[in-house]
């Protein structure tokens, strides 16, 4: 590997990070209008604009604002009613917020596998793991293409369990002309600096269920009384939204579908320069009838080369090019082999391989074309 850099011509002198928000002068403006508003926290008319709209493009009748996209998975949780012992199946290949949101309500997370190429849980794999304890699945749509969550839809209603659908690096996406985040009993976004649409920190809980709705709202905001505010009706937390927030997420939502095209640009652009390259595999901007629109650009380094991707991430950071890791597996998770959650003779093939050799490039709004000709090759250059 040291010979592969000093063979590299390329110099790039300025770093380029993994991600970049991309925060416009109209973005500014607006938080600056909230601010001087004086409606800075949980109150404000922002807010309430903010959940119409957004429930509205996505094509669900309600939305409520949260913290994070974390909050938004344990409310759900806690709003479906599931408890000690219940078990709900989730991605192994995925965040750890999916199985800390279900282990926090005593539930019992169900690990399954995931497909080598397109990232997302193996749907032939999930009917096998539900049992009689089975309350809800997390359907996770990862990295790049969407689930086929109608398939899972139907599972769900067949076997009279729950669908949270986990929207968070899919917003913008569509099955079938219907966007992601609008086939959950309750859905969940996050809106975390690098998603398509930032709010800094937050998230965004959608559901056509108007008790459902009502129970997060209770949830996110300390589950005040409903005749006397400080007579707490259950345990919940302060998850709550602010105003200087949902000011910024309005101002983005109103450009979502020019930001989708700057991302599948981006993502066509690293695609069309890595596809030749034999010893790596990059997701086409389109796979089956799925659509990619790159919430990150992932590579995967295949078997051949003799390098992980721990090795090539330390390479492109040489030269100034900043990376992130694949998720790490939940069942090699530290915390929850401590926990009694994994179950050390059950084999996940897939995301124990992809977690070791993937990682994902630069791909924030921000990016230039000519730096992901130079990214690109960099990576040629070291995985050829």
């Amino acid at each position: 590997m040291k010979l592969m850099k000093k063979r590299l011509k390329l110099k790039i002198k300025k770093f380029i990070p993994v991600n970049a928000p991309l925060v416009t002068n109209q973005d500014a403006l607006e938080l600056y209008k909230a601010a001087k508003s004086g409606w800075i926290s949980s109150s404000g008319r922002k807010i309430n604009e903010f959940e119409k709209k957004f429930a509205s493009f996505i094509g669900v009748n309600y939305a409520t604002t949260v913290s994070n996209g974390t909050a938004a998975l344990e409310i759900a949780i806690k709003a479906l009613d599931i408890k000690k012992n219940d078990e709900v199946i989730i991605p192994n290949f995925t965040i750890i917020s999916n199985a800390l949101a279900v282990i926090k309500q005593n539930a019992k997370p169900i690990f399954v596998d995931c497909e080598k190429y397109n990232w997302n849980m193996k749907i032939e794999d999930i009917e096998k793991k539900i049992t009689k304890r089975t309350k809800a699945i997390i359907a996770t749509h990862i990295y790049n293409y969407p689930l086929e969550i109608k398939k899972i839809k139907k599972l769900c209603k067949s076997k009279k369990i729950y669908l949270i659908e986990d929207a968070a690096e899919s917003l913008g996406n569509k099955i079938d002309n219907k966007l992601c985040g609008s086939f959950g009993d309750i859905s969940i976004f996050s809106f975390y600096a690098n998603k398509h649409i930032t709010t800094g920190e937050g998230g965004m809980i959608t559901t056509n269920n108007l008790k459902l709705l009502d129970r997060c709202k209770a949830l996110k905001n300390l589950c005040f009384g409903k005749k006397d505010r400080f007579h707490h009706e259950d345990i919940g937390w302060n998850y709550r939204f602010t105003n200087l927030q949902a000011s910024l997420g309005l101002s983005q939502l109103s450009r979502i579908k020019k930001i989708i095209k700057k991302k599948k640009s981006i993502g066509k652009y690293y695609y069309d320069l890595l596809k030749k390259n034999k010893n790596i595999f990059i997701p086409a901007p389109k796979y089956k009838k799925l659509i990619n629109i790159y919430w990150v650009v992932g590579i995967l380094i295949k078997e051949n080369l003799k390098i992980d991707a721990k090795n090539l991430s330390k390479q492109l950071l040489l030269h100034n090019i900043e990376t992130r890791p694949f998720f790490w597996p939940m069942n090699e998770q530290k915390i929850l082999k401590k926990l009694g959650y994994t179950n050390k003779n059950e084999k996940f093939k897939n995301s124990d391989h992809i977690a070791k050799y993937g990682l994902y490039l630069p791909s924030g709004l921000t990016l230039e074309k000519k730096q992901i000709r130079d990214i690109c090759e960099v990576v040629n250059s070291i995985t050829n």
